[in-house]
Formats: C-alpha cells, sequence, structure tokens
C-alpha cells in the first residue's frame, strides 16, 4: 500500500541513508509533498513530487496524507519569495522562501488547519525577468552541500529555489538541470537569469550559476557570491583566479 506524506515544518534534512548520521542530499520545505517508497524504523524513504528526487527523512517530520490530498498538493500553485510565518492550530510556525502552497489564504491538510498571511506569488505565472532580483536576496547565504534555503544551500539548490519562486520547475542536480531548457551556443546570446553550468576535469557537470548584467554571474561557493563570468568561466574577484570551466549555457525564457 503506497503512502504519502506532507512537509509542515520550514525545512527538514533529506539524508542519503536512515540514520541521523547520514549524509544530507537535499532539504524537504514547508508544502513538500511525497510518497513513501520504504519504511525502516522510524525512517521514511520518500520521492519528492517537486523534482522526483528520492532519499530518507525522519517520520516524525511530515504529515501522513491520503492519496487525494496528494494529488491536490503535488502540483504546487502559489510559492513565497520572502521568509514569515503561518499559524498552525493556533501556534506560529516559521516558513522560508521557496515553499509551496495550494491556497493563497487558509487551507487545511489532514486534521491541521493553517492560516497564512505570507504574500505569495502564483506558480503558473512564470516571470523570468525576476530571476536575478530573486537571486540577490540569497547573498551572503553560507555554502551546505543538500541546503536549498538562505541559512545553507547549495549551487543548484540555489538555482531550483529561485526558479521555483519565479515559476520554473527545476531539477535537483546541477547535472539535472543541464538536461533541462533550450541550449545557447555562445555566452554574448543569454539573457540575465539564463543558468550556466561547470565542469570538473573529467568532464562532469559539478556546478551552476545564475547570468546577471555586465558580465557577473551570482552562485553559491563558500556563499553565495557574486563574480565576473566569461567565455572560460568564472573569475573569482577575490582570489583573481578561475575557479570553474563554463561548459553550457541553458535558456528558460
Amino acid at each position: 500500500m503506497l503512502h504519502y506524506g506532507f512537509c509542515h515544518l520550514s525545512v527538514i534534512p533529506v539524508r542519503e541513508t536512515p540514520s541521523d548520521l547520514s549524509q544530507m542530499t537535499t532539504q524537504l520545505l514547508f508544502g513538500d509533498v511525497f510518497e513513501v517508497l520504504d519504511t525502516k524504523g522510524n525512517w521514511l524513504q520518500i520521492k519528492n513530487a517537486f523534482d522526483n528526487y528520492i532519499g530518507w527523512i525522519d517520520n516524525k517530520q511530515q504529515i501522513a496524507i491520503s492519496i487525494e490530498e496528494f494529488n491536490k498538493l503535488k502540483n504546487t500553485l502559489y510559492t513565497n519569495d520572502k521568509s514569515g510565518e503561518l499559524i498552525l492550530n493556533g501556534d506560529f510556525y516559521p516558513v522560508l522562501p521557496a515553499s509551496s502552497f495550494p491556497s493563497m489564504n487558509s487551507f487545511e491538510v489532514g486534521d491541521y488547519r493553517f492560516e497564512n498571511s505570507l504574500s505569495l506569488n502564483s506558480f503558473s505565472e512564470k516571470n523570468s525577468n525576476k530571476i536575478a532580483s530573486i537571486a540577490k536576496t540569497y547573498l551572503n547565504a553560507p555554502y551546505l552541500w543538500g541546503g536549498k534555503t538562505p541559512f545553507g544551500i547549495d549551487c543548484s539548490g540555489f538555482t531550483q529555489s529561485v526558479y521555483k519562486i519565479v515559476g520554473i520547475k527545476l531539477k535537483r542536480d546541477a547535472s539535472q538541470q543541464a538536461t533541462q531548457g533550450k541550449t545557447l551556443s555562445f555566452l554574448s546570446e543569454a539573457k540575465v537569469g539564463d543558468l550556466l553550468f561547470f565542469d570538473n576535469e573529467e568532464e562532469k557537470i559539478t556546478h551552476v550559476g545564475i547570468l546577471l548584467n555586465n558580465n557577473k554571474i551570482i552562485h553559491a561557493s563558500g556563499k553565495v557570491r557574486i563574480d565576473t563570468v566569461d567565455h572560460q568561466g568564472i573569475f573569482n574577484e577575490e582570489t583573481k583566479n578561475y575557479s570553474h570551466k563554463l561548459r553550457l549555457i541553458k535558456t528558460h525564457s
């Protein structure tokens, strides 16, 4: 029998194996829904409905929902670009940017009633013009492997979250995101908000960032930062060296 769940907390870790000691590979944000694939003790192996990413979460950090609720909630209708809070059964719950909401106002999930006063964006109204301004709200967020929030984020978690806020669905990892969108041949063709991908010595795509004006890129490397980019790659303004080699340019506009 299949089971389904809803993330009612601001952010929870998704781990590689069913253990608190296991590496965090991604996170769930408020409103994410998932299919439960397996159970082991207090752990659930889940598949996130938004990006199909699979990992393990603690059973205490979710609400079980019916298949009817899952089907209703799995398509993100609204998302937020600022942190805030909801009221859940009378208690305040913090919410982080790029969370998912089934309604602009109050809504119910299982036996829980959520009251919302956050300003939300409609996920169906794609607005690629806002990508750069949304991206800059994450400036100086510390790098965290598997992270997706302003308190810790990795390169592809950063691009996925920013694009989600403007209504564009990206996969989770940089190598997966590189398969989406339209490929551009030259940097001169790219527009603000397009995605730039970078490879390692084995020619595997391992990094992604967002193009800004004036040959600048915003990306998560140590922290979310702005550097210069050209046809070779990213030129780190602090070390005065090239840190990443440009491999691919993708547009979703």
